[in-house]
């Protein structure tokens, strides 16, 4: 029977490794166990924000060190996926998943599950298109039997680091006589997030791959997955995939749940994902219900409307600051503001990922 354990660590910068160093060091966190690191850093999530790789690769050593193996088995073994932004009052941190068999009866209920998975390597010509697609989609579908979960309904929260388009990796695109699916490398961002999206959504039967085309990567905003959450970045070539749910054959001591946020300030589905969770609570929530929280887990996205309830905002006209910044930042403080805690989780860049400006919301408790 597995058990599968979460711990929230705050950094005070890309490579600190002291919480997680304390925790195996106390006895806390055994780190033959663990299989996925989630983390914010202080970059500016953008393409050039290598605080993401800085964090993997200190992350990668330590671990290293403490399991006898090379840095190359460790990234193998443990799915490290980094999303940089951490603006407005958002605290870098990282999340760790650690998971282990135990010799005991399974929790009455659902309780949480997580397996992970790789795809491999994309050549630049595949990032944004199909092809990254389905390999996400038969991922997903590795990583969700890896946690022993059967039912596409008991996934609340799917989590990839996907890669993105360089110069470099445009033009060895073209001397190889081969095209890519945008040019600006910011944007191949977008469309490596939106692709990872659609093949969760594929995978968990959200939606039809007869609907589903090059043509509509980052151009057809109904077509979404309400669990998916992708984060790109420089510092790899292929999908690492992270599936969280509920499943029967754990003894866990937590349970996730979600929901999916409409904009950017809707705190309705907070609630609702907390409720799913086992938070119990009329109005706001009180601090004993808020303190059984380890995490919220949600994506933040401008509306391409430039509106929020129709009140106009800047967001995506702002030519200092990059939508996907403001966002976070948003997100990050509606949050917080219930939860009373602002090391909370959101990545930026929703593209379909729940519906436009909006994006999915998990909240892991303990039961």
């Amino acid at each position: 029977m597995q058990k599968v354990e979460v711990f929230r660590i705050p950094t005070a910068s890309p490579d600190d490794v002291s919480g997680l160093k304390n925790l195996i060091e106390n006895g806390s966190v055994d780190p033959r166990d663990i299989i996925a690191v989630l983390g914010k850093t202080e970059g500016n999530g953008c393409v050039n924000d290598f605080t993401r790789g800085f964090a993997t690769q200190s992350l990668s050593i330590f671990m290293a060190e403490q399991l006898d193996m090379s840095v190359s088995a460790v990234q193998e073994r443990i799915a490290f996926v980094m999303s940089g932004g951490t603006e407005g009052v958002m605290s870098p941190h990282l999340t760790v998943f650690t998971r282990k068999e135990v010799d005991q009866p399974a929790k009455e209920g659902k309780r949480l599950a997580a397996g992970i998975a790789f795809t491999r390597d994309f050549l630049p010509e595949e990032i944004g298109r199909m092809a990254q697609v389905k390999e996400v989609a038969e991922g997903v579908r590795i990583a969700m039997k890896d946690a022993g979960i059967t039912d596409p309904q008991d996934v609340h929260f799917v989590q990839i680091k996907c890669p993105l388009l360089t110069a470099d990796r445009i033009e060895d695109a073209r001397v190889r006589g081969q095209t890519v699916a945008v040019h600006d490398t910011y944007k191949s961002m977008a469309y490596s997030r939106g692709a990872s999206a659609l093949g969760v959504a594929l995978a968990l039967g959200e939606v039809s791959e007869d609907a589903l085309n090059d043509k509509v990567i980052c151009q057809d905003w109904t077509l979404y997955s309400g669990v998916a959450s992708t984060s790109a970045g420089v510092e790899l070539l292929k999908d690492e995939i992270i599936v969280i749910g509920n499943a029967e054959n754990t003894t866990s001591d937590l349970r996730i749940g979600h929901a999916v946020m409409q904009d950017a300030i809707d705190i309705d589905a907070l609630f609702a994902a907390m409720r799913e969770a086992g938070l119990e609570f009329d109005g706001l929530p009180p601090q004993e219900e808020l303190d059984r929280i380890v995490n919220v887990l949600a994506k933040a996205e401008a509306s391409s409307t430039g509106t929020v309830r129709g009140r106009r905002n800047t967001m995506q006209d702002d030519s200092d600051i990059n939508h996907t910044r403001s966002a976070r930042a948003v997100v990050n403080a509606a949050i917080a503001a219930i939860t009373r805690d602002p090391l909370v989780y959101v990545s930026g860049g929703a593209e379909h990922q729940g519906p436009d400006g909006g994006g999915p919301i998990s909240v892991i408790a303990k039961v």
